[in-house]
């Protein structure tokens, strides 16, 4: 019987908490407090699926008109991540603060928006430096700017799919997934390892040099805060920047 002088957590999210920090291995009694590889296996295996099979689909239905395309792809990147990260979650029995979907304080929030700033202004001085030498790869995400630029409507719903689906979607996957089973091996490797599949999976192509920023300090941000949630922000102030960008430019 528990005494009533025997502390309680207070939350699921705290319990998980205090047992990720007791057992670092990601492991008590035998059951796992975190993600591990089976978690990053299964994701895995279905955004490669969900990647190889929707865009063809999506631009057979879509292909006449680039504005409903980029639409479509930016909804895309986001469901992608978040049908791999239900896929992860479903693996084995735990709490949705295991996998890093837990609240933060607004401390954190402000830390997160000045840090998305900073991968901007990172993603962009990258790029000004690796593009002259290496070339953009092609801009796949043209289409993105070309739903960005066709109306208000198409404006609203490119900030809805690429500034908050979009980065709910992959922070999930790639943070609460990736760089969380990965911890397992210390939080270095983690982040570069997280940071570079992230990266990756944008393709070797002009989108990549702003992913690896945003990877990186999305995965800092994950490390230090336990939470999916700085890292989302980061991710929407970017993409939000960079559509904003675009309006910017295509007005110029």
């Amino acid at each position: 019987m528990t005494s009533p002088d025997t502390p309680r957590p207070t939350s699921t999210a705290t319990a998980s908490d205090a047992d990720a920090q007791r057992h670092p291995a990601g492991r008590m009694n035998g059951r796992p407090t975190r993600p591990g590889w089976p978690e990053i296996l299964a994701a895995a295996a279905v955004y490669v699926l969900v990647f190889w099979l929707a865009p063809p689909a999506i631009l057979a239905v879509t292909g006449d008109s680039e504005a409903v395309t980029g639409l479509a792809l930016a909804a895309l990147s986001g469901v992608m991540g978040l049908l791999a990260f239900a896929a992860a979650a479903v693996i084995r029995l735990r709490s949705w603060s295991a996998l890093g979907v837990r609240r933060v304080s607004g401390r954190w929030v402000l830390i997160a928006v000045g840090a998305g700033l900073g991968a901007v202004l990172i993603g962009r001085l990258l790029a000004i430096a690796i593009v002259p030498l290496v070339g953009t790869g092609g801009d796949v995400q043209g289409s993105y700017g070309a739903a960005a630029t066709s109306g208000p409507l198409g404006l609203v719903l490119q900030l809805l799919f690429i500034a908050v689906l979009t980065p709910i979607g992959e922070e999930f996957a790639f943070r609460g997934v990736l760089t969380n089973a990965l911890q397992r091996y210390g939080a270095v490797l983690s982040v570069i390892a997280s940071t570079i599949v992230f990266a990756l999976a944008h393709g070797v192509n002009l989108a990549l040099v702003p992913a690896v920023a945003v990877g990186a300090v999305s995965g800092v941000l994950f490390v230090r805060s336990k939470s999916v949630w700085p890292g989302v922000i980061v991710h929407a102030v970017n993409n939000a920047v960079g559509t904003g960008l675009t309006l910017l430019f295509a007005g110029a």
